[in-house]
């Protein structure tokens, strides 16, 4: 029997897993906890097991057929009903998304929510507009077909889950495969209420389910199931190296987006006050962002005059409820990454780097850490090459492009990387000497969704947007008929 709905900020959230169109409850659970207030328990949700991810695969390979079989434009529409529902919802969704992760509030009903609508609008429209590659050789007509793949697991992180989630969902379900996402543990929420929109947009039972639980209880039975076609994951590198292996295994194929280190690269002849600015924007969402330019890389020359800007802009951030309109820093997630944050820049200081503003908690009673610059003594330094996932940059200068470059390229990571410059040939020639998935110059985080996201070395494998996604969501075939066939 289903549990009953939790209000939380007035909206009613079940806290069960949606398998085969039904909220199917479990026999043990897990607390959701706000990072606005540690104290407030959100939900007690439900804790999926090797049975549940069973029920979820079964519902899936059921479903498949049918859904696979309808047509783009058919599959298309329902997804237009989905988008439309979300735009409907956007306020219950983002407030629901603000106490469960910590998002600010405003951000998310401006963009955040609506950005999951377009999602499913764009791939829709783009699965209903495909046309394969069609060529004559060698005497025989040649078409390229996309057939959908079959059920997909879709693993997505505690940051930001609605929009990655969304992103990932929407190309799966416009290629005709089913769909089981397991959200992270930390931020389920969102999940629960997709579910209820998917419903009501008429996607039929059994094609979008939703698993909560701990990756490796419920998680790890899901990528090991070889009834599973594809799997897309947004996490680490620890992480995907488990799903890897399981998906070697049963050969199946999987993109992985394991987050950054980027470098944000400032010339001489750069809008220093544009990049200052830019830069303390970083701290948006309490530096938990994969894409962030965390590592400030700036020439010689202009570093005293940027770090002036740079402390003038930052020192306008304020840290505070979501729900503020004034906020502009959130809290972190959970008391677990905080202590991990804390962790990197008391290494940091013991290993001699220079921590030159911030470096501590905003208060004790919360989840906030101040927006925090470290100085590191060598391009060595844990702090510039590992992941913090908090709101912590480093600051290094260069003498020149070729050094630029060089730091730009010297961690694991290739996600993305921020240059700003006044020239265009230098853009050109740094942007294509960075190695990473994108590269903005002169802006940040403006996204084209039919554009290839990924990473390179240990940020990721894959590419995901537009019709890469499509084409990762299906099995290409290529049609050759003889010419007298048609004749």
């Amino acid at each position: 029997m289903p549990s009953p709905r939790v209000e939380i900020s007035s909206v009613a959230v079940s806290p069960d897993h949606f398998i085969g169109g039904k909220r199917v409850p479990s026999d043990r659970t897990f607390e959701s906890r706000s990072p606005l207030d540690w104290d407030w328990k959100l939900a007690d949700i439900a804790r999926g097991d090797a049975l549940t991810a069973d029920a979820a695969v079964v519902a899936a390979v059921s479903a498949f057929p049918d859904w696979a079989a309808r047509s783009p434009q058919d599959r298309g529409a329902v997804l237009h009903r989905l988008a439309d529902l979300i735009d409907d919802n956007i306020a219950d969704l983002a407030m629901v998304e603000c106490v469960d992760m910590g998002m600010l509030l405003e951000s998310l009903e401006k963009r955040g929510i609506h950005r999951g609508a377009e999602n499913f609008r764009n791939y829709a429209d783009l699965a209903g507009k495909y046309e394969g590659r069609s060529w004559s050789s060698k005497g025989t007509d040649n078409r390229v077909q996309r057939m959908p793949a079959g059920p997909a697991v879709i693993i997505t992180p505690w940051n930001a889950p609605w929009i990655l989630s969304t992103w990932k969902v929407a190309p799966a379900l416009a290629a005709g495969n089913t769909v089981i996402l397991k959200p992270a543990e930390w931020s389920p929420l969102s999940a629960s209420l997709l579910a209820d929109l998917t419903a009501e947009a008429g996607v039929p039972p059994g094609v979008f389910n939703v698993v909560q639980g701990i990756g490796e209880e419920v998680g790890a039975a899901l990528v090991g199931d070889r009834r599973v076609r594809r799997i897309s994951l947004t996490g680490s590198p620890e992480t995907a190296r488990h799903i890897g292996v399981a998906a070697a295994r049963n050969i199946v194929p999987f993109t992985a987006e394991l987050g950054g280190k980027g470098p944000f690269l400032v010339f001489a002849d750069a809008d220093l006050d544009a990049a200052a600015r830019k830069a303390a924007g970083q701290y948006d969402d309490a530096g938990q962002v994969c894409l962030a330019g965390t590592r400030l890389l700036v020439e010689e020359g202009v570093a005293a005059e940027f770090i002036e800007l740079f402390g003038v802009y930052t020192d306008k951030q304020v840290l505070g409820d979501s729900r503020s309109p004034s906020t502009t820093v959130a809290p972190l997630i959970h008391p677990d990454h905080l202590r991990r944050v804390e962790g990197f820049v008391e290494r940091a200081r013991e290993a001699g780097d220079r921590v030159v503003r911030g470096g501590e908690r905003w208060k004790e009673d919360g989840l906030w850490y101040l927006p925090t610059l470290v100085e590191p003594r060598s391009n060595h330094s844990e702090i510039v090459q590992r992941e913090v996932f908090g709101p912590v940059l480093t600051f290094q200068t260069f003498r020149d492009e070729r050094e630029a470059v060089e730091l730009a390229n010297s961690t694991e990571y290739g996600l993305s990387a921020i240059v700003y410059t006044g020239s265009e040939e230098r853009a050109l020639r740094v942007g294509s000497a960075i190695r990473a998935g994108t590269v903005w110059v002169n802006t940040f985080l403006v996204r084209d969704l039919t554009a290839p996201f990924g990473g390179c070395r240990i940020s990721g494998i894959g590419r995901e947007g537009g019709d890469y996604a499509l084409d990762f969501h299906s099995d290409l075939k290529t049609l050759q008929i003889l010419q007298e066939t048609t004749a």
